[in-house]
């Protein structure tokens, strides 16, 4: 796989404000690797050795399977569902049950998409501490942000200390004031979303203000996903 699929400038992920622009970058990766592999690359040997090999976890596989190219999708499932078997099921001498339970559970749980994200997503990261080091302006447009996930907000600043010199203090301090404020309303809002279901409180023109959809953004907080 090329290195530029995965490597994309991350001033993408940061020219909007809704939401966590790490989550962004990771779902970006994420639609570009499907691209690739259900595109030209599910011919290429190299690429089909590993799609032998590793498969597909649940989540990629019902997205690609909502993508088109089922063809594409039919075609590598054949032929890993071959090697699956000779690997997990054609018995011998040395076989036992045992190791081929272990073969299939590690089978199971493999998958070429999730390897390619975490490889991307890496270098990504990476280019954010980079860029926050060397440019300014990314700098303000980091600490502009509304909101960093629970998760992204943990692996940052965990990464922060090996990867930044200057402004690691800075970095992280952005990083806790925007999660720790972005959780504060949360709570408030969820408090208000219970609150609205006391009878007091209901009725045609009730004022729900910001708490509607509390429990989704609650939800993309503490997962870093989309609530669907």
């Amino acid at each position: 796989m090329r290195e530029d699929i995965c490597t994309i400038p991350i001033s993408e992920a940061f020219e909007e404000n809704d939401g966590c622009a790490v989550c962004r970058m990771k779902r970006t990766v994420e639609e570009r690797i499907l691209d690739y592999i259900m595109g030209a690359a599910m011919m290429e040997p190299d690429i089909r050795i590993e799609t032998n090999r590793l498969g597909f976890c649940e989540r990629h596989l019902k997205m690609m399977m909502g993508r088109r190219g089922r063809l594409q999708l039919a075609l590598m499932l054949e032929t890993h569902t071959k090697e699956l078997k000779d690997a997990v099921f054609k018995g011998g001498l040395l076989s036992s049950r045992s190791k081929n339970a272990e073969k299939a559970e590690e089978r199971r749980c493999s998958c070429f998409v999730c390897e390619k994200i975490g490889w991307g997503f890496e270098r990504m990261t990476e280019t954010i501490y980079r860029t926050y080091e060397a440019d300014r302006d990314f700098r303000s447009i980091f600490d502009s942000q509304d909101m960093y996930c629970l998760e992204h907000y943990s692996m940052l600043v965990r990464g922060c200390g090996k990867k930044m010199k200057r402004y690691g203090g800075e970095f992280c301090d952005t990083l806790e004031k925007k999660a720790g404020a972005y959780l504060e309303e949360l709570s408030a809002d969820l408090k208000k979303y219970c609150s609205m279901y006391d009878y007091r409180n209901s009725g045609a023109d009730a004022d729900w203000g910001n708490s509607k959809d509390s429990i989704e953004r609650t939800f993309e907080f503490l997962t870093g996903s989309k609530a669907d």
